[in-house]
């Protein structure tokens, strides 16, 4: 029985709008899938880019190196391919083109097949004030909440 992996961008949704989520696979080596099973990958710092052939890649994304690993060991910070379908990939380029907008994961997960996937989404980057409004909403709910508990 495998134990669930789920490694989230937890800063994604504070510093961004999210517009539109896909699902898109990864190309790995061997090594890197053994670690994403063993949780020892981050996608915090991550973003996606478009190369010349129109192909989309995480970059910044980091899966240590395998610990039994021996010299046939991936890089921790390389360029990984996404796969999504032809149609998910001219829309995302179109939108791309589109000032202020961008394409960040979200979560990296195995599925039930065993695959690796990252959920990517179509982001706008938030203004300060924007931010300033999501601490402002989120103080409220918690006070609320707690408001709620005391006369429950």
């Amino acid at each position: 029985m495998q134990k669930n992996i789920n490694i989230l961008n937890k800063k994604a949704r504070f510093a961004y709008e999210i517009l539109d989520k896909y699902t898109a696979g990864i190309v790995l080596t061997g090594t890197e899938i053994k670690s994403i099973r063993s949780s020892k990958a981050s996608i915090a710092e991550s973003f996606c880019e478009f190369n010349d052939k129109g192909e989309l890649f995480v970059i910044n994304m980091t899966i240590e190196e395998y610990a039994f690993g021996n010299y046939y060991n991936h890089r921790p910070k390389a360029e990984r391919k996404l796969l999504l379908n032809k149609k998910e990939l001219k829309s995302l380029h179109k939108d791309i083109q589109t000032k202020g907008l961008a394409i960040i994961p979200l979560r990296l997960y195995i599925n039930e097949n065993g695959y690796a996937k990252l959920e990517i989404a179509l982001a706008k980057g938030k203004k300060l004030f924007d931010k300033r409004d999501t601490i402002k909403d989120r103080d409220n709910k918690r006070n609320l909440d707690r408001i709620k508990k005391i006369y429950k």
